[in-house]
């Protein structure tokens, strides 16, 4: 089987081509490299031994979509390709807005024009917005996000539901995403992030390199045991397999299905700090900031349907994700650009 995977140099795409050549799949990348690297995908192949193919394209360019659909055969599509910064989202709607949501509907379109019927989406825990009872599972109320890049999920998960409504042949997994860290064991492939990172576990491998003075904890008043958010953090290995997981199921023509990719335990920024400290072997310098515009106090799952559906468990634990980021940054202290 074939599969296309828009946005497939990324953190999170780039391991899930690993899981997908090592249970057997091929493999084709669509990617802009725009907060990508090329390297990563040279690495995947040292990880599996196998080859795929990458092409340089955008999801907003109908034409170069085109080209590749006339040129390969998909039996899936896994889409990465979009911007996923909370905060950036905040600071530039349209571009999120338009990025996201229009480069899912070329895709989708092109997809139906050569009868490419099988679609996996990244979508986010943040479609459930600052939900009223926790942890969340896939009946949970959906809607009242509170920043732009969860807009655009929400918004794209409507449209799927609503192509499948109108094109039953349509087998569709959204797949809503807790919060991504960690790294592949082997250090070759991480999160490599542009400029200032927006997410907590790059910046704390940043000021363990010296890259950066000290980690900013944006508010230690919320509703919580220590004061700090509190979030699902999985492991990017499990996530990736996840995505096998679905792809599995949808071999079986499910329709649309849906389901929460995490651990099923909450843990707060100071938890995922200690983690941190525990791998470096040393304290790790940090101060108390303002609220960050679109936090949530607390968000986590519940794992039960997808054990129960696709056979799905966590098997990372917040350590192991500490560890694994730690040796990745430690090995690559300028990213892919070593």
């Amino acid at each position: 089987m074939k599969i296309l995977v828009t946005g497939g140099a990324g953190y999170i795409g780039s391991h899930t081509c690993v899981e997908l050549l090592n249970n057997g799949f091929e493999v084709v990348v669509y990617d802009n490299l725009s907060n990508s690297k090329e390297e990563a995908l040279t690495r995947v192949k040292k990880i599996t031994g196998k080859d795929l193919i990458f092409v340089k394209g955008d999801v907003l360019d109908v034409k170069a979509l085109d080209k590749l659909f006339n040129e390969h055969k998909f039996d899936c599509v896994i889409n990465f390709a979009g911007l996923k910064a909370v905060g950036e989202s905040v600071k530039k709607p349209l571009e999120y807005y338009h990025n996201n949501i229009t480069g899912a509907i070329n895709l989708l379109e092109v997809m139906k024009k050569y009868e490419c019927y099988n679609f996996i989406f990244s979508s986010s825990a943040t479609v459930y917005g600052d939900p009223e009872v926790v942890p969340v599972d896939e009946n949970s109320k959906i809607g009242g996000t509170t920043n732009p890049y969860g807009t655009t999920k929400l918004f794209i998960e409507q449209i799927l539901k609503d192509l499948h409504y109108a094109e039953p042949k349509f087998n569709i997994a959204i797949l809503r995403y807790f919060n991504p860290i960690g790294a592949h064991p082997t250090g070759l492939i991480g999160e490599d992030p542009n400029g200032i990172p927006n997410n907590l576990a790059p910046y704390i491998t940043q000021v363990m390199i010296g890259k950066r003075e000290k980690l900013t904890i944006f508010g230690n008043d919320y509703e919580t045991p220590d004061g700090t958010c509190i979030r699902d953090y999985i492991h990017v290995c499990d996530l990736a397999y996840g995505h096998v997981c679905a792809l599995r199921k949808l071999l079986e023509n499910p329709g649309l299905v849906i389901y929460n990719l995490g651990t099923g335990t909450g843990s707060s920024v100071f938890d995922v700090l200690h983690a941190f400290e525990k791998a470096y072997g040393k304290e790790i310098p940090y101060v108390i900031g303002n609220r960050r515009a679109g936090d949530i106090a607390v968000n986590f799952t519940k794992v039960d349907k997808a054990l129960n559906e696709i056979n799905f468990k966590a098997k990372y634990d917040i350590n192991d994700m500490a560890r694994d980021q730690w040796n990745w940054q430690a090995k690559n202290q300028n990213g892919y650009e070593n």
